[in-house]
């Protein structure tokens, strides 16, 4: 049998996080389909490698095969109840993006008013994290796309957490993503990207979600993802994209139950 891979953001994709109703019991059933099943877990998050253990124990989700966390920075591999850190992957995005560097780009930022600095151990050497502003963000984040992306090897990715009515921004290593971490590991595990599917729900899903694995958007997805992902599909009509709403048996849409929706029409589970 082929190996396949399900990969999920968290918060408010498999975690019950935000404003929208869960169904009951959809976790104990995400955990015991992903564990009946060929296939790899992974866990593709904003989180880093201490909050991602604390999900695991308030919602009870199950342990993946590998994490990658801080938004693609970080891989970590889950075997013998023990975290161990892919050190290969920090290594790639050294020799990727040279001109990368999070103490130079902080100095680069730090007079600016209009960005706030998130909570330290939000960053690391891969990866410098702020709160935006709640107007005038779009123009402020092309600007700063353009004043850091070449200079330091850098991508900007920018989201909303609408629970806590947050902008948020995230600069790191162009060749350190979601997507460039998810395609480690699938070839780590020697699945190919039509083998992986993806769940998400908000923008820093959209490159993991238009990069040509099978794409799946929770049904709380929020507007912008939705409305940048049309625009995708315009541009790559081949491009595979499932949309929960609530089919397969699998419930309302929302969160766990838009994964295992997700799962099933790509007949992963």
């Amino acid at each position: 049998m082929t190996l396949k891979l399900l990969a999920t953001d968290l918060d408010r994709t498999l975690l019950p996080n935000g404003r929208w109703p869960a169904d009951e019991g959809a976790i104990e059933q995400f955990n015991q389909l992903t564990c009946r099943h060929d296939l790899r877990l992974v866990y593709v998050t904003g989180r880093n490698l201490a909050l991602t253990e604390s999900a695991i124990a308030e919602y009870g989700i199950r342990y993946p095969d590998t994490l990658c966390g801080d938004v693609g920075t970080t891989i970590y591999h889950y075997h013998d109840g023990h975290w161990h850190e892919d050190s290969r992957w920090h290594s790639i995005i050294e020799q990727r993006s040279p001109r990368w560097s999070a103490t130079d780009i902080a100095a680069q930022l730090s007079s600016l008013s209009e960005l706030e600095p998130q909570p330290s151990e939000q960053c690391h050497r891969f990866k410098q994290s702020y709160y935006l502003p709640p107007t005038g963000r779009e123009a402020l984040v092309q600007q700063l796309r353009q004043r850091l992306s070449d200079r330091f090897d850098a991508v900007l990715i920018d989201s909303f957490d609408p629970v806590n009515d947050l902008a948020l921004l995230d600069i790191q290593p162009a060749s350190a993503t979601k997507e460039s971490a998810l395609r480690f590991v699938a070839t780590h595990y020697g699945v190919a990207n039509q083998q992986v599917v993806y769940c998400g729900d908000s923008g820093n899903d959209l490159h993991p979600l238009s990069a040509g694995f099978c794409g799946v958007v929770v049904r709380n997805g929020d507007a912008q993802l939705r409305q940048a992902l049309k625009q995708v599909q315009q541009e790559q009509p081949k491009l595979q994209l499932y949309f929960a709403c609530g089919n397969y048996g699998a419930g309302s849409g929302y969160y766990t139950s838009g994964v295992i929706e997700g799962a099933r029409h790509y007949r992963l589970i």
